[in-house]
């Protein structure tokens, strides 16, 4: 036992005068061992660096393309009431996204009056837009989940409105309905005079 120790503790010096360039094992070896699937070896021609790609190009006609710029929006954690047992109880995983709708103006004017216009219960008295999620266990899971909320809320704004249809449209619809409902039953009449001839006389 002592002699363990005493290795350990050699080899704890050993690696506090070594230079920072050089790495070793705990038993005063170099580490050489490379997995197959190390990053390194996987992708060899990647600097391995996260970053943040550049936002899309707008699309030709204007509509949303699917960026969100998150400095334009306010994203809050809470502690969760949905699964995940104990883990609930101590990491904030429920995430609180708003934005004030008026003043986003990385949103068209029609599309925000439309969003107004479809979710009349997600917006507050001072006029912010909240998107709520808990989904997961997961902070991150559960911030991208609140940002493909908005990502759907605002495609749905999008979408052409439906035209309510003309008097005289309504008025054709109308004939085709009673001249179908009349084809109907001169069918059901003519197959039923057709049983009626098939009984034997009494």
């Amino acid at each position: 036992m002592n002699k363990l120790v005493g290795t350990f503790l050699r080899t704890v010096a050993l690696r506090r005068t070594l230079s920072g360039g050089q790495s070793f094992h705990v038993l005063n070896r170099q580490y050489s061992y490379k997995s197959d699937l190390a990053l390194e070896t996987i992708y060899p021609n990647s600097s391995l660096r996260l970053y943040t790609p550049p936002p899309p190009a707008p699309k030709p006609d204007g509509s949303f393309n699917g960026y969100i710029p998150l400095e334009k929006l306010t994203i809050s954690y809470s502690r969760s009431s949905g699964p995940g047992g104990q883990n609930v109880n101590t990491v904030s995983t429920k995430v609180d996204l708003r934005f004030h709708l008026e003043t986003a103006t990385w949103l068209p004017e029609n599309t925000r009056n439309r969003l107004a216009q479809l979710h009349k219960g997600r917006i507050t008295k001072d006029g912010y837009l909240v998107i709520k999620s808990e989904l997961t266990r997961s902070q991150q899971m559960n911030t991208a989940d609140a940002l493909e909320k908005l990502r759907t809320f605002i495609r749905q704004a999008e979408r052409p409105v439906s035209v309510e249809p003309s008097e005289e449209t309504v008025e054709k619809l109308r004939r085709r309905h009673e001249k179908a409902a009349r084809e109907r039953l001169a069918m059901k009449r003519k197959r039923s005079e057709t049983k009626a001839q098939r009984q034997a006389p009494l």
